[in-house]
């Protein structure tokens, strides 16, 4: 039972800490939607999606509404396309018309996006599988609220490197093809190894063919109210401060978890999971890299960084596995550089650089997310910064992901201009010495040797 001291905690962090519940993600199986002719799977596809997806909205608003709790964002995942619709699909073109059926459900229920425009290739592509990638440019400058997402890797499998390079080359077509639009497109596009079948953030959810036909997934936030129970154990040892972040993880927990019941409740569809990670907004006081600083780095990037938020997160999921029994997605600590307002200070400061970045990535739960680098990057190199990601999560057996905006005629000190939720990015510099012989051998990298467990 939650008694009036933990109501009047959390009226507290919803009204002074930015606490909020960051989204409600309804998952749903399109694997029923397959037909014989691409009218019909389209007409399929809408209507399943418009129904079991109605109500979505209007509970989220319901829910806000009723028990205080702000509800940032209501979205849907779906079974990854290529898989729904590799039968009727024969060209590019074809994907690119299913972007648009799915874009007019996601605006007719009322989300503000809908992610599952993806391939599952860590070990193959099929013809389906090439030409949904082929086809991502153009749906992501085609449509508005659409994401996509691409798993080229496992800990199982290995890395698809002829994925890698195809990527490379379109996440330039994507900026190419966004670029009046500050390469709007490359912000909806995301490339994984270990993707999880039940995230609910974006750009990467998806519907995963392991789950039932719909299912509600709850993603929590709340960086500002870490960040304001780690200031009132300031200059305390490490126990303290390990003890007081697990436990304020706890109560964002609960809350996410009273929400993700009622919702599942009230809209008749099971509950799934409720995903941990700390997600920022370029809002004040709603920062990672103001946590990290909190702890006792002058700037995110300094020496000791990679400690500290491997020690954050873990107390956050240490926290959170208490509060709920059902925790997954990717539960830790977002860095998404244009999300995060301390984060893009430390850019601009020169304390963090993409480097160190990927160094982080080691210990948090995505990678290198929301990240601009200059428009002129090569295809290969920015294969390259993939290949490197992929191989830290498949060695380490854990979730790594690249979204990654080449800002097409802006170079270092400039900036993108995203707006909203995914805010502005410094541009960064990055590594131009060539890596083209090496992302141009193709085939796989193979599994690491602890990957054989049978």
């Amino acid at each position: 039972m939650i008694n009036i001291n933990e109501v009047i905690e959390t009226n507290k962090m919803i009204s002074e800490m930015n606490l909020d519940v960051r989204t409600i993600t309804i998952g749903i199986s399109l694997l029923d939607c397959v037909g014989s002719t691409l009218s019909e799977v389209k007409e399929n596809i809408y209507n399943k999606i418009t129904t079991v997806a109605k109500d979505l909205v209007k509970t989220g608003k319901d829910i806000e509404k009723e028990f205080g709790i702000p509800i940032v964002n209501k979205r849907i995942s779906i079974t990854p396309i290529a898989l729904v619709a590799g039968n009727v699909c024969k060209t590019s073109d074809d994907f690119v018309e299913l972007a648009k059926v799915l874009d007019k459900a996601a605006k007719q229920v009322g989300v503000n996006f809908l992610g599952g425009y993806s391939a599952l290739v860590s070990k193959g592509m099929t013809k389906a599988d090439e030409l949904l990638i082929r086809s991502i440019p153009k749906a992501m400058a085609e449509t508005d609220f659409v994401c996509s997402s691409v798993n080229v890797g496992s800990t199982k499998t290995g890395i698809n490197m002829d994925a890698v390079k195809l990527i490379g080359e379109m996440i330039k077509e994507t900026a190419e093809l966004t670029k009046d639009n500050d390469c709007l497109g490359c912000g909806k596009f995301v490339v994984f190894c270990n993707a999880p079948d039940d995230n609910p953030f974006m750009a990467g959810a998806f519907h995963g063919v392991t789950e039932t036909d719909s299912v509600i997934n709850v993603g929590v936030s709340g960086p500002g109210v870490v960040k304001r129970a780690i200031e009132l154990v300031h200059g305390e040892n490490f126990e303290v401060l390990c003890e007081t972040i697990k436990k304020t993880a706890f109560k964002i927990t609960r809350v996410g978890q009273l929400v993700a019941k009622e919702a599942s409740k009230r809209l008749g569809i099971p509950f799934g999971i409720i995903d941990l990670s700390l997600a920022p907004t370029p809002a004040v006081g709603d920062s990672v890299g103001e946590i990290l600083e909190e702890i006792g780095l002058e700037y995110t990037g300094a020496p000791g960084t990679t400690a500290a938020l491997a020690m954050l997160n873990d107390q956050v999921k240490k926290g959170g596995v208490m509060a709920s029994s059902y925790v997954g997605g990717l539960s830790g600590a977002f860095i998404p550089v244009s999300e995060d307002q301390r984060m893009i200070d430390a850019v601009n400061a020169g304390a963090l650089t993409l480097e160190k970045l990927e160094a982080m990535t080691c210990v948090c739960s995505v990678g290198l997310d929301m990240i601009a680098i200059p428009g002129k990057t090569k295809a290969s190199t920015i294969a390259g910064l993939i290949a490197d990601e992929m191989a830290l999560g498949m060695i380490n057996q854990k979730t790594t992901a690249v979204r990654i905006i080449p800002a097409i005629g802006k170079d270092v000190g400039d900036q993108v201009e995203f707006g909203g939720l995914l805010g502005y990015a410094p541009v960064m510099p990055v590594n131009e010495f060539s890596c083209d012989d090496f992302i141009n051998r193709g085939g796989r990298i193979p599994a690491p040797i602890h990957s054989f467990k049978n």
